[in-house]
C-alpha cells in the first residue's frame, strides 16, 4: 500500500445509514426480512461447513444476498459475509460505489471502493485491495471460503489473496450460495412467472419474424424489443444469454446466434431465448420451419415433445434429478432418439453469460431430489450432423407435480 487513501469509503461520501434500510432511489426487489433470511440460512450453511468468512463474487450470489445489481462484473467486485459481522460488507470499483448505495441495503460503513490505480493493472490488482480491508475488519486469520468455479474470479486473484493473506486458510464452497437459491422463495417464483408471461410474448413475436427475406438480425431486433418491452403491466431485464437463432445447417448446434444474411425458404430456425424479470429468468426454445419439413425432423419434433411430456409427469417432490431424465428416455429410446448430454438444469436469477444455477442437472447420475419451489429449464436439444431440434420448457417443482411457467404450443411450427 502506498501512502495515499488506498479506497473510497461510502461513509466519507454521506451520513452512514441504518443497516437493512434502502436510501436508494432504485428499488429493492425483495422485503428487509427475506434479504435477512436469506443472510442467516448462508451464515447457517458457513457454521456447518466450519467456514468464518465467506467471499462472495458471482453477480447473482451479490444480488441475492444484497440487492446489489450493476453492469460492473467485468472487473473484481464481491460481497463479503463474516460470522463476526451483522451484515455484509460490499467491495469494488470506485465509479460503482454510489450504484452499490443506490441498490442495496447494505449500510454506508460497509461499503467499500477501490481506486482505478488497480483497474487492469500488471502490478497491482483489486485483491491487494480486498486484502487490505479484511485486515483492517480483523478478517484475515481466518477460514476463508471461495467460490473457486466462478465465472468471475480468476486465477490471479486467487494468488493475490494467498500471498496477501499468508494466515488465511482458504477452502473451496463452491455452490453454498447457489444451493441456497435453488428453491425459489414465493416473491421470486411470482417474478419468474411474470418472466414467463413476457417469454410468451416474446416467442411470438419471434415466430411471427422468422419468414424467407427477413434478415436474421432484424428479427433479433423485434426480439430484443419484445424482452425488454415486457407487458403491459411489466417491464423487461436483459437476460443473461444472447438470442440464439442457429438456422439452416446451423440447427447442427445449439449454440449460434444470428447473421445479417435474410431466411430463405425450405430451412428451419432453432430459438432459443428467454425473458427476465428483475434478472430471474424463462427460457424457451422452439424451432420452425419455413417451407416443408422433411419426415425426420417432423418425427424428430413428435417424440421430442413426446419425451418432454414424459418428463413433465414424473415431476414431484421427492423424486430426483435423474429419474426426470429416465422418464424422457423411457419414450425417446425406444424410437431412436439417443441423447448424450444432460436434458436440463436448475435455473432462475442470473447474470451473463449463463442463466442456469450450476447446481442440479437432469441426467443419470444426479440424484438430487426435487422440492417444491425448485425451478427448472428442460432443454433435450437434439443436434445432428446437419440439422437438429429443439423444443424446450420452463418449469417450477409443485406440492404435487409441476407448473409451466410459460404455456406454449409445444411443437414443431411450420410456415409453408
Amino acid at each position: 500500500m502506498t501512502s495515499e487513501t488506498p479506497y473510497q469509503h461510502a461513509s466519507a461520501v454521506s451520513p452512514v445509514g441504518c443497516p437493512a434500510r434502502h436510501n436508494g432511489t432504485w428499488p429493492l426487489t425483495f422485503s428487509p426480512l427475506e434479504y435477512a433470511d436469506r443472510l442467516l440460512r448462508t451464515k447457517t450453511l458457513m457454521k456447518a461447513q466450519g467456514i468464518e468468512v465467506l467471499l462472495v463474487f458471482d453477480p447473482a450470489n451479490m444480488n441475492y444476498l444484497t440487492g446489489y445489481d450493476g453492469w460492473s462484473f467485468y472487473v473484481p467486485q464481491l460481497i463479503v459475509v463474516a460470522l463476526a459481522e451483522p451484515e455484509p460488507l460490499w467491495i469494488g470499483r470506485g465509479i460503482d460505489l454510489n450504484g452499490a448505495r443506490e441498490t442495496t441495503y447494505v449500510d454506508d460503513g460497509n461499503i467499500y471502493a477501490y481506486s482505478d490505480r488497480y483497474v487492469h493493472h500488471d502490478h497491482r490488482h483489486p485483491m491487494d485491495f480486498v486484502a487490505h480491508i479484511l485486515r483492517e475488519r480483523e478478517l484475515d486469520n481466518a477460514r476463508i471460503g471461495l467460490d473457486m468455479d466462478s465465472y468471475y474470479f480468476s486465477a490471479r486473484g486467487f494468488e493475490v489473496l494467498r500471498r496477501q493473506l499468508p494466515h488465511a486458510n482458504f477452502t473451496d464452497v463452491t455452490r453454498l450460495i447457489s444451493g441456497l437459491r435453488s428453491i425459489k422463495s414465493p416473491q421470486e417464483l411470482e417474478y419468474m412467472r411474470q418472466a414467463g408471461q413476457i417469454m410468451q410474448r416474446v416467442m411470438k413475436v419471434a415466430l411471427g419474424h422468422i419468414e424467407p427475406g427477413i434478415r436474421q438480425c432484424d428479427a433479433v431486433g423485434e426480439i430484443y424489443r419484445a424482452q425488454m418491452r415486457g407487458t403491459q403491466a411489466y417491464g423487461g431485464d436483459y437476460p443473461a444469454i444472447a438470442p440464439m437463432l442457429p438456422t439452416g445447417r446451423g440447427t447442427s448446434s445449439p449454440h449460434l446466434t444470428w447473421t445479417d444474411k435474410p431466411f430463405v425458404r425450405d430451412e428451419a430456425c432453432i430459438l432459443e431465448l428467454a425473458a427476465a424479470r428483475y434478472h430471474y429468468h424463462c427460457p424457451m426454445a422452439r424451432t420452425v420451419y419455413m417451407g416443408s419439413p422433411p419426415k425426420r425432423l417432423v418425427d424428430a419434433a413428435m417424440i421430442v415433445a413426446d419425451g418432454v411430456q414424459a418428463a413433465l409427469e414424473a415431476v414431484k417432490p421427492g423424486a430426483t434429478c435423474e429419474a426426470i431424465e429416465a422418464a424422457w428416455r423411457s419414450v425417446t429410446a425406444p424410437r431412436g432418439i439417443v441423447k448424450e448430454s444432460r436434458i436440463g438444469y436448475s435455473m432462475g436469477l442470473n447474470y451473463p453469460p449463463d442463466w442456469g444455477e450450476h447446481t442440479m442437472s437432469l441426467r443419470p447420475g444426479d440424484r438430487s431430489v426435487l422440492e417444491p419451489g425448485m425451478t427448472f429449464h428442460l432443454i433435450p436439444g437434439i443436434w445432428m450432423d446437419d440439422w437438429g431440434v429443439e423444443i424446450s420448457e420452463s418449469f417450477v417443482v409443485t406440492a404435487d407435480g409441476h407448473e409451466l411457467l410459460a404455456p406454449f404450443p409445444r411443437k414443431l411450427f411450420i410456415k409453408p
